[in-house]
């Protein structure tokens, strides 16, 4: 899982994990990879679909990591009790899952 292999790595500094609600595929994935990857100040992002988060690194701004998932169609939330919920996102992912 990416928190134990961040922890291997010793990079907890600038990092922010996000469970992630409605990833089904890894189009899903990847759509949120490209999404987190474009927010200022991203270094870099690791998407698990089986676990259902995703790891960034660098000094992003967590709102805008939030709302940079809603806006690819996805459900984001930092704390694993906040639970995203599972399901395909609104509208479809585009992969036929």
């Amino acid at each position: 899982m990416i928190p134990e292999r961040l922890a291997l790595s010793g990079q907890d500094r600038d990092c922010t994990v996000l469970f992630i609600g409605g990833m089904t595929c890894g189009y899903c994935a990847n759509a949120v990879h490209r999404a987190l990857s474009r927010v200022p100040g991203t270094i870099s992002v690791e998407v698990d679909l089986a676990a259902g988060c995703a790891m960034v690194l660098g000094s992003a701004c967590l709102e805008d990591l939030l709302v940079a998932v809603t806006g690819a169609g996805y459900r984001a939330v930092m704390e694993p009790g906040g639970s995203p919920g599972r399901g395909p996102r609104a509208g479809g992912c585009g992969c036929s899952c």
